[in-house]
C-alpha cells in the first residue's frame, strides 16, 4: 500500500462523513487482500473512486482515464493507486500502452490486491440514475491475469453499485451495494474453447447484476419525471424532498422499484404517464413562478415554522459559528468559486470541491495555528488537538447553521404567499402517484 493511498484512505473517511453523513453498505467485502476486479457504475465521475475506496476494506487500484495523467499529476495519481487506461482518441500506440498497463494489473492481482473498473467508460454530464452499456475490459483483464499466472490462483469479478441521493449535495446519503463475486476460474474450460463468447456472456451477466444493484432508468428522458415522483411521494432517494424517517435502504428500494415500473411501460405511448408528466411539470413550474420550494411547502403544511427556541439557540451558538467562519470560510469560498468557474460539467463539482476543500482548509488552518502558536500562546500539543477537533466540527455546524437559517427565512416568506393552487395540485398529484405506484 503506497503512503499517499494510506493517508487518503484515513483522511477521506472524515471528508466523506461530512459530505455524506448517511452511508449504508450492502454485502461489504471483508479483508484487505481479495484478488478481485470490482466493476462499478460511474454516476459521479471522480467521486465514485473516493466513495468506494474510502469506505470499503480491500486495497484497490483504480483504472482511470489517461488524459488526467499530466506531468504534474502523474506522481500524485501513481501514489494514490491510479492506473491510466488509454482510449482510441488518446493518440498513437494506444494498444501498446494498454498492454503495458495490463501487465501491471496482472502483478497487482497476483499479489492479492484488487482493481476497480468503471465499466461504462464515461459519466453523464448531469447526474442520472441509470447504467450505460458495459465494456468488456474488466473480463478481458481478469482472464489475461489468469493466463499470466497459469490459472494457479483464483481471480474474482464483483459488481459495486453506488446509489447517491445526490453526489453534489452536502448532507446527502449513499448506499453502496456489492453483488456476489464470480470466480473466473470456473469458466476455464469454456474460455479455452471460445474466449470471445465467454467474455461477451460474462460481460452481459455482470451488466445485469450491476443493474440490480442500482436505480436504472432505461429511458433517460424520463429520469426527471422519476425524480419528481420521488419528490412528491417523499419515499425515494432525494436529498431534500424525502421522508428521513424512512431508512435510506427502503428509499433506495422505492427508487429502484419505481424505475422498474417505468422500464416495463411504453412511456412515450402511455397516455396515463404522459398526462402525469404534464401535471408534474406544470406543478414544478408553478413552484418556480411563485418562488416556493417543494420541501418548504411540505414543512409549512406540517406546521413546522420557526420557533422562539430556535431563534434563541441561534443567538447562543453564534460564537461557534464565528469560529466556523474563521477556520473555514475563506478556503471554502475560494474552492467553491474556483470549481464552479473552472469545471463546466457539474458532475465534477462535488468530488473536486470535497478534495480541494479538505486540502486547502487543512493547509489554511495549519498556517493559522502555527502563527497563533508562535505569537499568541505557545503550546504545540494544544493547538495540534485543536486542529483536529475545532475547524472540522465548527465548519460542519456553521454550514448547517446557514442552511437552517435560510430554510427558516423561506418558511416565514411562504406565509405571505398565495399557495392555494399549489396545495390543491400537490394533493391531486400525491393521490394519483399513490394509485399508480401503490408500494
Amino acid at each position: 500500500m503506497r503512503p499517499a493511498y494510506f493517508i487518503l484512505k484515513i483522511v477521506l473517511k472524515y471528508s466523506l462523513w461530512a459530505y455524506y453523513p448517511i452511508l449504508r453498505i450492502i454485502n461489504r467485502p471483508k479483508g484487505y487482500f481479495k484478488r478481485t476486479i470490482y466493476v462499478s457504475n460511474h454516476a459521479a465521475s471522480f467521486m465514485d473512486p473516493l466513495v468506494v475506496g474510502g469506505n470499503q476494506s480491500p486495497i484497490i487500484f483504480f483504472m482511470t482515464r489517461s488524459d488526467v495523467f499530466t506531468p504534474i499529476m502523474k506522481p500524485i495519481l501513481w501514489a494514490a493507486h491510479m492506473l491510466p487506461i488509454y482510449r482510441s482518441h488518446d493518440g498513437e500506440d494506444t494498444k501498446k500502452k494498454n498492454e503495458e498497463v495490463f501487465q501491471v494489473c496482472n502483478r497487482i492481482l497476483k499479489y492479492g490486491r484488487s482493481l476497480i473498473i468503471y465499466g461504462e467508460g464515461f459519466t453523464d454530464d448531469v447526474f442520472i440514475r441509470r447504467l450505460k452499456p458495459l465494456k468488456k475490459g474488466a473480463v478481458r483483464i481478469g482472464f489475461g491475469a489468469l493466463e499470466s499466472m497459469n490459472w494457479e490462483m483464483k481471480i474474482y469479478i464483483q459488481t459495486v453499485g453506488i446509489n447517491y441521493e445526490d453526489p453534489n449535495f452536502v448532507g446527502s446519503g449513499v448506499v453502496i451495494s456489492n453483488g456476489h463475486p464470480i470466480c473466473l476460474n470456473d469458466y476455464k474450460k469454456q474460455y479455452l474453447e471460445n474466449p470471445q463468447k465467454v467474455i461477451s456472456e460474462l460481460t452481459n451477466a455482470i451488466e445485469l447484476d450491476l443493474r440490480s444493484q442500482i436505480t436504472d432508468i432505461r429511458d433517460e428522458k424520463w429520469a426527471p419525471i422519476h425524480e419528481k415522483i420521488m419528490r412528491i411521494s417523499k419515499k425515494g432517494m432525494h436529498p431534500i424532498d424525502s421522508n428521513k424517517n424512512i431508512s435510506i435502504l427502503k428509499r433506495r428500494e422505492y427508487s429502484k422499484r419505481l424505475a422498474a415500473e417505468f422500464n416495463l411501460k411504453d412511456l412515450n405511448s402511455d397516455t396515463t404517464m404522459l398526462q402525469l408528466r404534464n401535471e408534474l411539470n406544470h406543478y414544478f413550474n408553478l413552484l418556480d413562478e411563485k418562488g416556493v420550494k417543494e420541501h418548504i411547502l411540505t414543512e409549512h403544511l406540517k406546521g413546522k415554522n420557526p420557533s422562539i427556541f430556535s431563534k434563541i439557540q441561534n443567538v447562543l451558538l453564534l460564537p461557534m459559528v464565528g469560529l466556523g467562519v474563521i477556520h473555514n470560510y475563506l478556503p471554502y469560498r475560494f474552492v467553491r468559486d474556483f470549481v464552479e468557474k473552472s469545471f463546466k460539467r457539474k458532475v465534477f463539482w462535488g468530488s473536486v470541491k470535497m478534495t480541494m476543500g479538505t486540502l486547502l482548509i487543512g493547509l489554511y488552518n495549519i498556517v493559522l495555528l502555527v502563527i497563533i502558536n508562535h505569537f499568541v500562546f505557545y503550546n504545540s500539543w494544544l493547538w495540534t488537538a485543536y486542529f483536529f477537533i475545532v475547524p472540522p466540527l465548527t465548519g460542519i455546524y456553521t454550514f448547517n447553521f446557514f442552511q437552517r437559517n435560510k430554510k427558516e427565512k423561506e418558511l416565514l416568506a411562504i406565509q405571505s404567499k398565495d399557495i392555494g393552487e399549489l396545495i390543491e395540485r400537490r394533493n391531486a398529484l400525491r393521490e394519483k402517484i399513490k394509485n399508480l405506484f401503490p408500494f
